[in-house]
């Protein structure tokens, strides 16, 4: 999967943010974040939807793995991250959304793609799904890309 991802990231970065593989598109954002129990910085690929105000939403889906993925943890460890987007980097807030905030948000990924409304069926876990707050410039960056 390492390998798979940095493929992705590759072709992000080399294409302004634009990747074939798999049809992505436009549709990804790099998030840079801390590892909840190591402290090392990652850089995972995540599928995306851009909310009106500009947050951003992301599920921890894992394909409809049994469990949540690694970045889900460091994000909920560490909040304070940065993102790359295809418009450029951005720092944001990470909050996770519960309740009926969540199942509308949820609706809206498996709109987006069947994929999502496989991985629901895949897996018995209520897929956890994040928010992406804009913050501030220069507000309490935590780490880099």
């Amino acid at each position: 999967m390492a390998d798979w991802n940095q493929q992705i990231i590759d072709e992000f970065r080399a294409n302004g943010g634009t990747v074939a593989t798999m049809g992505f598109g436009r549709g990804l954002v790099l998030v840079h974040h801390l590892g909840a129990r190591t402290g090392t910085e990652r850089v995972s690929p995540i599928a995306n939807i851009r909310e009106e105000d500009g947050s951003r939403l992301v599920a921890a889906s894992k394909a409809g793995a049994p469990d949540n993925p690694a970045w889900y943890h460091n994000l909920l460890a560490h909040p304070d991250v940065t993102i790359e987007t295809p418009e450029g980097e951005e720092q944001v807030h990470v909050t996770e959304l519960t309740g009926a905030e969540r199942d509308a948000a949820w609706e809206r990924f498996k709109q987006m793609s069947d994929g999502f409304r496989s991985y629901e069926e895949k897996t018995t876990r209520t897929i956890p799904v994040l928010r992406l707050t804009p913050r501030a410039q220069g507000a309490g960056r935590t780490n880099a890309p």
